[in-house]
């Protein structure tokens, strides 16, 4: 019985050192001066291809960071910007790739169910190295692969300012 006690009271003892050494999560996340620049930034591209849309740029947690609609732009737009963006921030992957992905696998079929997911191309990741730290969502241009096309503008134009 003794034995047993000492095994049981070692296996604990061993686990202590494990839990002592955690530590806290550190993560990155969307600052706001950056959400505003990638949304003018974003909506200043489809603006210069005659498409009126509105960009949401979200942080790591789908939070919404900034919106930007711009004059014109239906008011549909708003809510599938955020949706968009919130879907590649929580999936850490482009919509129109989620999208194609879908198609490909029937088995993918129900994330449309997911509360807030849009699977429609326009909404993409921000990212810092590997790490995504949020993601900008487009509505309101004439296809979702132009959608995303001034998402990815919008964010090349404060890339430098990813680090």
């Amino acid at each position: 019985m003794t034995q047993i006690r000492f095994a049981v009271a070692a296996a604990v003892l061993a686990l202590v050192p494990a839990a002592a050494g955690a530590q806290v999560l550190q993560e990155r996340n969307m600052p706001l001066a950056i959400a505003q620049e990638i949304a003018q930034a974003t909506v200043e591209a489809c603006a210069a291809k005659n498409f009126n849309v509105t960009a949401t740029v979200v942080d790591r947690a789908g939070v919404t960071r900034a919106v930007l609609r711009a004059d014109r732009a239906g008011p549909h737009t708003v809510a599938a910007s955020r949706d968009k963006a919130f879907t590649a921030a929580s999936a850490r992957n482009a919509t129109g790739a989620i999208a194609e992905n879908v198609e490909k696998n029937p088995a993918a079929r129900n994330m449309a169910a997911i509360e807030g997911f849009l699977l429609l191309g326009g909404g993409v990741p921000v990212k810092v190295g590997d790490e995504v730290i949020g993601a900008v969502g487009v509505g309101g241009a004439p296809g979702g692969h132009l959608d995303e096309e001034c998402a990815n503008a919008g964010i090349e134009k404060v890339k430098a300012k990813l680090r």
